[in-house]
């Protein structure tokens, strides 16, 4: 019997364990209810293992000021994950290396809205972009690039 007792233990920590890492990262996303990219990005945040509540919003001017947004950041959606700010078209791997690092800062950013960028998905475009660190005293730097020529 206390065989059986501990085997069923063991079954449930590792059941608790897997449900536990199974449970999608809550995100929340603020929009123009009249943006057809914000909605294709969001799409391939949550099938990436997101979970996205969507508050449509005319504009973003105040939470951008609240985050530290500079105009030389936005873009046309803002996003919160984590206790960090999302600006624009951040590509998936770039979100789960912020979130696996946790790095010392307020967020990252893809200023504008890149064709080539995740969401805007314009056919064969390979324009380069930045993803932009940034912290709310105004300090940015490079987080990461895309479709540069390797130098």
């Amino acid at each position: 019997m206390d065989n059986m007792m501990n085997k069923f233990k063991t079954l449930f920590i590792t059941l608790s364990l897997f449900a536990g890492s199974a449970l999608a990262t809550e995100m929340t996303l603020y929009k123009s209810p009249y943006c057809g990219c914000c909605k294709a990005w969001a799409e391939q945040v949550e099938k990436a293992g997101f979970e996205i509540t969507v508050i449509e919003q005319a504009n973003n001017n105040e939470l951008h000021k609240a985050h530290g947004i500079t105009r030389q950041l936005a873009a046309c959606h803002t996003a919160t994950v984590d206790g960090y700010v999302l600006e624009g078209h951040v590509p998936v791997d770039d979100i789960q290396r912020l979130l696996k690092e946790r790095p010392g800062i307020t967020g990252i950013a893809v200023p504008g809205m890149p064709a080539s960028s995740l969401g805007m998905d314009v056919p064969n475009n390979t324009d380069p972009y930045q993803v932009i660190a940034f912290r709310k005293d105004g300090k940015t730097s490079v987080y990461s690039q895309y479709h540069f020529p390797n130098k």
